[in-house]
C-alpha cells in the first residue's frame, strides 16, 4: 500500500518525533500532567490507561487492534502515546493536551479501517484507542440500546439475543468490528434490503467536540447529528456511544449457501442475479461473492450465493422458484434457524456454535489485505461478465462481492444521511485481495493486482463521479496532503464518498470545527482552516522572495 500522506514536517514535528524515540521522561511527564490536569482523578485516574513506547504494554495494546498487517510493520509511523480512554473526562484532556502540544489525535474503535488512517498518521499523533468504553444496555420494553463506540457490533449482537428473540439490528456481518468507525461510516448489513443502514436507526449520540463540550443530539444541533451519521466520525469530533432502535425480525429466519462455476452455468446465474436481486422481496437479501479458482488442471470462477431471508424455508423456496429459479435452490440448501444463529452461519461457524463466540474480539487470524469499491447502476452483459471473468482468471487474486441494494435502500433520500447511495444502484462491488507473505514486494504484487482489477472495471460502473463507500476506506481516491486540503483538492475523493452531501459536511465542519482539529488523510476539510493555510503559504512564499 502506498504510504499515507506526507505533509510537510515542521521543526515541532522533527522535535516530537525525536522525544519519541529517545522516551525523555521530562517531556512524558509534561504530557502527564496536562493529562491529569485535565481530567477527573476517579473513578480512574487517566495515568492508569496511558501508554508511552517505553511502556512493556505498548506495542500489545498498539498492535491489538490493527486488523491490517500492512500495518505492522516496523517501518509504520507509531504515536507518541496510547490513551485508552475508561470515561469522558479522559477523551476531553486528550483533546485539551493534544491542542496545546500541537499533536494531532487519531481515534480508533474496532481497527477495521482498511487503510489504516485511524491508528497512523504521518505527522506526530496521540492514539485514543476506545476498545475499554465498549458498554452495551439494551432496552427491549423501549425497542432501544445504548452502545459505546468501542464495542463491537458481536457485543451488541449478544446483547440483544440475550434480552429478546424477536429483535435484531441492521449492521455488519463481521462481529469483530468496532461500534464507532462502523456506524459513522453509515455501516450496512444483510437486513439492509428490509430496514436500510445502520445509522437509518441511530436516535442520538454522545460526542466529545473539539472544544472538548460534551453534546448531545439537542445540544449538538440536528446538522452535527446529521453529518456523524455516515460523514465519518473522526473528521467532527470523538463519538462516545450512540443510542439506536432495535428492529423486528422473526423468531426463524432462513439461510442458505449455494456454489455454482463456470462449467455449471455460474455466467448466466450472475447474470440473472443482476435482475432479480434488488427488486425480489425485501425480506430476502442475496450476496454473491465471485473467487477466481485457479488449479493446475482448471482456471474458473466459483460464485457463491449467500442468503438471509426473514422466514421459513418453504416461503423461501416458493419465492426463488417463482422469482429466481435459474439457482435452483431446494429445501436441502435451506436451514432454519434464529436470527442470532444466523450471524454465525454468516460467520462460518459450523452450527452448534455457542452465542458466546460473538463476544470474541479476534476470531479469526488477521491477514495482509486491501480493499475497494464501485457502484452498479445498469446490469452488466453477460459478454461483460464473461471479459470480467476472464480477467479475474487471469489476475488469480482478487475477489469481488456483489451486495444488493433495493427495498427499503431505495425508499430513503440520498440526503437524508451523508451517505448517498440509495435509489437507482442495484449493488456495490466489494474488491478484496488477502496475502501472507511479508515484506514491499508481496504488497506492490497484491496492489497491482486489485487496482488493475479496479481499472478494468471502469465501463460498468457508475460515473461522474465513481461513487465509492466511506467504510471500505481507499486512499487510492486521493488524500489531504497537508492536513488542510482546500475544498477543490478535498472533493476530488470526497464526491466519490458523499456525492452532493459533500458540501453540506463542509459546511457543517467549518461551522464546529473551523481550526480543522480533527483532521486525518480523508476527512472533511475546514473552509477558513484551508483559507488560513493558503494565506500562510503565500506569505511564506513573499518572505522567500
Amino acid at each position: 500500500m502506498k504510504a499515507l500522506a506526507t505533509s510537510p514536517v515542521t521543526i515541532l514535528s522533527i522535535f516530537w518525533l525525536q522525544i519519541s524515540m529517545a522516551a525523555i521522561d521530562p517531556i512524558q511527564e509534561t504530557l502527564l500532567r496536562c493529562l491529569s490536569t485535565h481530567s477527573l482523578p476517579s473513578p480512574s485516574p487517566i495515568s492508569e490507561v496511558i501508554y508511552f513506547p517505553n511502556n512493556t504494554k505498548y506495542k500489545p495494546v498498539l498492535q491489538a487492534y490493527i486488523r491490517n498487517l500492512v500495518f505492522t510493520s516496523s517501518t509504520t509511523p507509531k504515536p507518541l502515546f496510547i490513551v485508552a480512554p475508561t470515561h469522558v473526562s479522559h477523551i476531553q484532556a486528550s483533546i485539551i493536551c493534544a491542542k496545546i502540544h500541537g499533536l494531532e489525535l487519531r481515534i480508533r474503535s474496532g481497527g477495521h479501517d482498511y487503510d489504516g488512517l485511524s491508528y497512523v498518521s504521518s505527522v506526530p499523533f496521540i492514539l485514543l484507542d476506545m476498545f475499554i468504553l465498549r458498554s452495551v444496555s439494551v432496552d427491549i420494553e423501549e425497542e432501544s440500546a445504548w452502545i459505546e463506540s468501542g464495542a463491537t457490533l458481536g457485543e451488541v449482537y449478544y446483547s440483544i439475543g440475550q434480552k429478546s428473540k424477536i429483535h435484531g439490528y441492521p449492521a455488519g456481518v463481521c462481529p469483530t468490528v468496532g461500534v464507532g468507525g462502523h456506524l459513522s461510516g453509515a455501516g450496512y448489513g444483510n437486513l439492509m434490503r428490509k430496514y436500510g443502514l445502520t445509522v437509518d436507526h441511530v436516535v442520538d449520540a454522545e460526542i466529545v467536540d473539539a472544544n472538548a463540550r460534551v453534546l448531545n443530539r439537542e445540544s449538538m444541533g440536528e446538522d452535527l447529528f446529521w453529518a456523524i451519521r455516515g460523514g465519518g466520525g473522526a473528521s467532527f469530533g470523538v463519538i462516545v456511544s450512540w443510542k439506536i432502535k432495535l428492529v423486528r425480525v422473526p423468531e426463524i429466519v432462513t439461510v442458505f449457501r449455494v456454489e455454482k462455476t463456470l462449467e455449471q452455468g455460474a455466467s448466466d446465474i450472475v447474470y440473472q442475479w443482476q435482475l432479480v436481486a434488488d427488486k425480489i422481496d425485501e425480506d430476502l437479501f442475496m450476496r454473491v461473492v465471485l473467487i477466481p479458482l485457479i488449479k493446475r488442471d482448471q482456471e474458473t470462477i466459483k460464485a457463491k450465493f449467500n442468503a438471509l431471508f426473514l422466514g421459513n424455508a418453504a416461503r423461501l423456496v416458493s419465492l426463488m422458484d417463482e422469482k429466481f429459479p435459474e439457482l435452483g435452490l431446494s429445501h436441502e440448501d435451506c436451514k432454519e434457524m434464529s436470527w442470532i444463529e444466523s450471524l454465525l452461519f454468516w460467520s462460518n461457524y459450523v452450527k452448534g456454535t455457542p452465542a458466546e463466540v460473538l463476544l470474541e474480539r479476534h476470531s479469526q487470524a488477521e491477514k495482509f489485505l486491501k480493499k475497494k469499491s464501485d457502484y452498479v447502476q445498469k446490469p452488466i452483459s453477460k459478454m461483460g461478465l464473461e471479459g470480467i471473468w476472464k480477467k479475474m482468471i487471469q489476475l488469480k487474486k482478487p475477489v469481488l462481492t456483489f451486495n444488493p441494494y433495493g427495498g427499503r435502500m431505495s425508499q430513503i433520500s440520498e440526503s437524508e444521511t451523508p451517505f448517498p447511495h440509495r435509489s437507482g444502484n442495484l449493488y456495490k462491488i466489494q474488491y478484496s485481495v488477502n496475502w501472507k507473505e511479508e515484506g514491499v514486494e508481496a504488497l506492490d504484487y497484491n496492489l497491482d493486482k486489485i487496482r488493475k482489477l479496479y481499472d478494468y472495471m471502469t465501463p460498468f460502473v457508475s460515473k461522474s463521479p465513481r461513487c465509492s463507500y466511506l467504510n471500505y476506506r481507499d486512499i487510492d481516491l486521493g488524500v489531504n496532503e497537508n492536513g488542510n486540503a482546500t475544498y477543490e483538492e478535498a472533493s476530488v475523493w470526497g464526491t466519490k464518498y458523499f456525492k452532493g452531501n459533500f458540501d453540506r459536511l463542509v459546511e457543517v465542519k467549518t461551522r464546529v470545527d473551523p481550526g480543522n482539529f480533527f483532521r486525518y488523510e480523508q476527512s472533511i476539510p475546514s473552509l477558513k482552516a484551508s483559507c488560513e493555510s493558503r494565506m500562510a503559504g503565500k506569505t511564506s512564499m513573499a518572505i522567500q522572495a
